[in-house]
């Protein structure tokens, strides 16, 4: 019942009455003419639709009941797919890195909007980790994703320019991953900063592996 309704609500029936016959009606849900004849049927005498039959043809409109069915599973898949899209699971391998995160991280400019943004006062550093091949592709969802724009700035010796991020936890501990718009680094690396200094308070060395489950 639930899918002949969603065509209807397709078709425009949710916004004004239209005009339906059986045979585009039965193509448009591939079914039969008996069956889609049931259905509009079943749907009527459910009170999801409104429907006045005339010599001219058949008009239908749903009904408030019949949006507050369709709204009731719009929120079921609702959450659904966003379950799915809240959290992203990246699994990798510390690295050691080439000091930039540190010097980035410390800048004021970049400081206070991690502060504002992120809610933390990031220690003078990144930790970074390699991503498997496997695993650069899911991290490749990160580049369609909006995150939260930390903006770039100017002085009087270079441009700086945006940095994309995500609040994160790694083993645990709250972070962010910083995805710089400039950096020396291939995608196949996440910079994850964060209140703490990772590499003590987890004591991590050059190839642990560790997860970072990130919030989209």
């Amino acid at each position: 019942m639930i899918q002949a309704l969603k065509q209807l609500a397709l078709m425009n029936a949710m916004k004004k009455m239209i005009k339906v016959s059986s045979k585009e009606f039965a193509e448009k849900i591939e079914q039969s003419l008996q069956t889609a004849a049931r259905k509009l049927k079943e749907l009527e005498d459910a009170g999801f639709i409104e429907r006045i039959i005339t010599k001219d043809g058949q008009y239908i409109i749903i009904t408030e009941e019949g949006k507050k069915l369709l709204y009731r599973e719009y929120l079921e898949y609702k959450k659904i797919f966003d379950g799915e899209e809240r959290h992203l699971i990246l699994k990798g391998r510390v690295i050691s890195g080439i000091g930039e995160g540190r010097y980035y991280v410390s800048l004021p400019q970049y400081k206070r909007q991690f502060i504002k943004l992120l809610g933390f006062i990031p220690f003078h550093g990144t930790l970074n980790v390699k991503l498997s091949k496997e695993q650069g592709i899911i991290r490749r969802r990160l580049e369609e994703e909006e995150g939260i724009r930390i903006s770039g700035f100017v002085t009087e010796t270079r441009t700086f320019g945006d940095v994309k991020a995500f609040k994160c936890r790694i083993n645990g501990i709250e972070g962010a991953i910083i995805i710089p718009q400039r950096t020396h680094y291939d995608k196949s690396i996440v910079e994850v900063i964060a209140p703490v200094k990772l590499r003590d308070v987890l004591k991590l060395e050059d190839g642990d592996e560790v997860e970072i489950e990130v919030m989209l």
